[in-house]
């Protein structure tokens, strides 16, 4: 009982929520999102997706952006982290729905499961990314057809461009907190 005790006492939250940015800083996240998603939501419509599967690449690079230009000074949100997760992930997922002959909830378990310790091992931890193994999985035909070639488009494509529009809308404030990247590799 009393580990029990103990465990439970440990969900206690031990401090105060932060308060919320200035307005301002609020507005670059909103700009640099913003640019970044609508050119990659016109990549995708470059490539010819189905629907569903644009939806699965914005979600997954929504993600990203949220990281980019909500919390530039995050180590998940440097470079290395946009590009190496995404990457790594997209060519996990894709190998993983290749070579493994599972049900595809194994398969989707195996996929994120598999980009989380790679991500670990090489020091790209991208929450994102185990939306991009995923995407792997459960995607479209359109998607599995791509095999590898969905990890150039539209993944590293698109990370690219959030990466460039991080750098310019983020290094576009006069606030020295904001310096996008903190570090690259």
């Amino acid at each position: 009982m009393k580990a029990l005790k103990t465990y439970l006492k440990r969900m206690k939250s031990n401090d105060k929520i932060p308060p919320r940015l200035p307005l301002i800083k609020i507005l670059w996240s909103f700009i640099g999102s913003f640019v970044a998603i609508f050119l990659v939501a016109n990549l995708s419509r470059l490539n010819s997706f189905e629907m569903l599967d644009n939806l699965f690449l914005v979600t997954s690079f929504g993600a990203s952006a949220v990281l980019v230009f909500g919390a530039p000074q995050a180590d998940y949100s440097q470079p290395r982290n946009l590009l190496g997760g995404h990457i790594l992930s997209a060519i996990i997922g894709i190998s993983v729905y290749e070579f493994l002959p599972f049900d595809i909830t194994v398969l989707a378990a195996v996929a994120v499961s598999l980009s989380v310790v790679a991500m670990h091992l090489t020091r790209t931890l991208h929450p994102p990314g185990g939306a991009t193994a995923l995407m792997g999985i459960i995607g479209s035909s359109d998607v599995h057809n791509l095999g590898y070639t969905f990890v150039i488009t539209p993944i590293t494509i698109g990370c690219l461009l959030i990466l460039l529009v991080g750098l310019v809308v983020n290094n576009l404030s006069a606030n020295p907190l904001r310096q996008y990247p903190k570090f690259w590799f």
